[in-house]
């Protein structure tokens, strides 16, 4: 019974871990596309599953070491002794898949993938909501997508590279007031100063003419609110 409770045991969770992570050895399954029609329901993260987990087994060797029951003596001599050689193995299972996930937080490009917005559901989210939104815009175009948008960002939400390699720099304003060329000009500094080819600004609000002819003639695009919903919807087209 033991034995069957392990190998039961290390064999969901392993399975069940690789189907959430998708690693190279599990199977994939096709992405089903998004309806606005209806609301997918919301699986277990792979932290939650790896937490159920590891307070199962907790659970178990509580149980068999700190309880003690009886009903352990009359078990055969062979269980007993290969039992402490499962829990070694279910322990470093745990550390190996809470490892992974680790190494799968903070390695991964992959951003949340949002459904398209309207201007006011934007203005909705939180910064770093829009900055991860806007994120997946430029990962959708094949921009490889580095948020930086925290204290001591310089300036600099999102950093993007073609696929040429060459850099450029994003800046998110999730404004209701109008965008002007003073905006600009700090973008424009931010660009020599990180030394990249291009700059980005993408809010949610409207931009001024005269921060629109202040950008005229230099390596800059300039998105609205308006422009970046038209964007995000022919995109989820393609």
């Amino acid at each position: 019974m033991e034995l069957l409770f392990f190998f039961v045991y290390n064999g969901i969770s392993m399975a069940l871990f690789e189907q959430r992570m998708k690693l190279p050895f599990a199977t994939r399954r096709r992405k089903q596309p998004y309806s606005p029609q209806t609301t997918p329901r919301t699986p277990l993260t792979s932290w939650m599953l790896l937490v159920i987990f590891t307070a199962v087994f907790a659970g178990w060797l509580a149980f068999r070491r700190v309880w003690q029951p009886s009903i352990f003596d009359y078990f055969p001599n062979f269980s007993q002794e290969v039992l402490p050689i499962l829990e070694l193995t279910g322990a470093l299972t745990l550390l190996v898949l809470w490892f992974i996930l680790w190494w799968y937080r903070f390695n991964s490009d992959e951003l949340t993938q949002k459904p398209t917005m309207t201007v006011e559901q934007l203005y909705a989210l939180s910064p770093f909501e829009f900055e991860e939104y806007v994120g997946q815009i430029f990962q959708k175009r094949g921009y490889k997508v580095q948020l930086r948008g925290k204290s001591g960002d310089m300036g600099v939400d999102i950093e993007v590279r073609r696929p040429t390699g060459k850099k450029a720099v994003v800046q998110c304003k999730r404004y209701k007031h109008t965008v002007g060329p003073e905006t600009i000009r700090e973008l424009y500094g931010t660009l020599i100063h990180e030394r990249a080819s291009h700059a980005f600004l993408v809010t949610t609000a409207e931009i001024s003419d005269a921060a629109q002819q202040w950008a005229k003639g230099k390596p800059m695009t300039l998105i609205d609110g308006k422009t970046l919903v038209k964007i995000a919807t022919s995109l989820d087209h393609e």
